[in-house]
């Protein structure tokens, strides 16, 4: 059994594979429904986006990533709710140490985990019959880092959401050497070692004995990857990118995102905020 000092430790967990909102493609390009879901996600319209993933999923029931994008859906949308992706939330550490406060909408979690097993027990079944199979090493990648984020930031089940990782980055790391030109995978990777590589020593030498490693520059340049080159990832990479940039006091680099994402999702409230946000500070650093 862990003390409360040790969970303090595992707590910056809660984000390291936030990309538990969204997807590594494993095919060439996207279906109809799946592009339209994915900008209705990005515009925060959930409902809408996931009327347009369960079309997907009714037509192609064994397609094990239609249960994926669908539970990313809901985490996406608590994690929306409990304003985990703005710059209050970064760059405030007690926050961004010990996760988003209130109660969460627990309809929206329920259903978050009964997609997320489905995904799981289907990519299990895929991996049986074909260890290489890129969509259900994909699928198993982010369903492990969704339920790493559930536990630790709505949860704050932080020992279970130290095993979710690791899962994560194993299936992360195979996923690219099955499917290396998967620029998407690169924010699991780039957002992991931020955060821990962010934490101060004595944290990162705790998170070490468990096998957890950082680089705060190296996450940042696999953000900058997931941001350029990702498919369904890029617009998320963007957005934890502009709020790593914020942290590090890189004020263009943030604005820049920013104001891509402003512009290519007008109907996202959150873009347009943090955009007029940095516009009336200096980028404030962590607190």
């Amino acid at each position: 059994m862990l003390s409360s000092l040790q969970h303090s430790f595992l707590r910056p967990a809660l984000l390291v594979v936030i990309t538990a909102a969204y997807f590594v493609p494993a095919r060439a390009s996207k279906p109809s429904e799946l592009r339209t879901g994915f900008r209705l996600l990005y515009e925060t319209r959930f409902e809408e986006a996931r009327s347009h993933f369960l079309v997907w999923e009714r037509a192609n029931p064994q397609d094990l990533l239609g249960h994926a994008w669908e539970g990313a859906s809901y985490l996406f949308e608590i994690l929306y709710q409990q304003g985990v992706l703005t710059s209050e939330f970064f760059l405030d550490n007690k926050r961004f140490l010990n996760g988003a406060e209130g109660e969460p909408n627990r309809a929206l979690g329920t259903a978050f985990s009964n997609e997320t097993k489905t995904a799981q027990e289907l990519a299990g079944q895929r991996l049986k019959a074909n260890p290489a199979d890129a969509d259900a090493l994909f699928a198993l990648t982010i369903t492990s880092g969704m339920s790493a984020d559930y536990a630790s930031l709505i949860e704050k089940r932080q020992l279970q959401s130290l095993s979710f990782i690791r899962d994560s980055e194993n299936y992360a790391q195979r996923l690219l050497a099955v499917k290396p030109d998967s620029g998407d995978a690169y924010l699991a990777l780039g957002s992991a070692n931020y955060i821990i590589g962010s934490l101060p020593g004595y944290k990162r030498i705790f998170l070490r004995l468990g096998g957890i490693r950082g680089d705060r520059q190296l996450g940042m340049t696999q953000l900058e990857r997931a941001a350029t080159q990702g498919e369904y990832l890029r617009p998320f990479a963007k957005i934890l990118l502009a709020l790593a940039a914020l942290r590090e006091r890189q004020i263009g680099l943030a604005r820049t995102e920013l104001e891509q994402l402003a512009s290519e999702f007008p109907r996202n409230p959150l873009f347009a905020r943090e955009l007029a946000l940095l516009a009336g500070s200096a980028g404030a650093p962590a607190r």
